[in-house]
């Protein structure tokens, strides 16, 4: 009968453990990032910061500050449609803090570092455009 190595596997498990903590906590990290982004872009838009940690509500404060109706909420409910209309919310975003399309695409693909861009670099909020 063979024998098993029980050190060679709780060696890989506690390997496998810290991985998943060290995935985890970064995780969190970018997590508060974009939260603390969030919240400091509501404040730049002139809405209360608290709203971006608050579900649902934080989706109506942000439909306020780029100029689209709350029904809108609607929308963001339909699975497949949502994907998009978060697309262009996140170009709408970009556009009433004065950027460009390379700031709609850092808000899509790389949120965790456009969000920040948004709340801590020279973006003024200049509202949506009047229709």
């Amino acid at each position: 009968m063979e024998e098993y190595n029980y050190e060679s596997l709780d060696q890989s498990s506690g390997i496998l453990a810290a991985l998943g903590a060290g995935v985890i906590i970064l995780y969190l990290a970018v997590l508060l990032l974009i939260i603390v982004s969030l919240w400091k872009i509501f404040v730049k838009a002139g809405k209360p910061g608290w709203a971006a940690i608050i579900p649902i509500y934080n989706l109506i404060v942000w439909l306020e500050i780029v100029g689209k109706p709350v029904w809108w909420i609607i929308l963001l409910l339909i699975p497949l449609v949502n994907f998009f209309v978060l697309i262009y919310l996140s170009h709408l975003t970009a556009k009433v803090f004065g950027k460009d399309i390379v700031m709609t695409l850092l808000l899509i693909f790389l949120p965790f570092i456009g969000y920040p861009v948004l709340a801590f670099g020279s973006a003024q909020y200049v509202g949506p455009p009047k229709s």
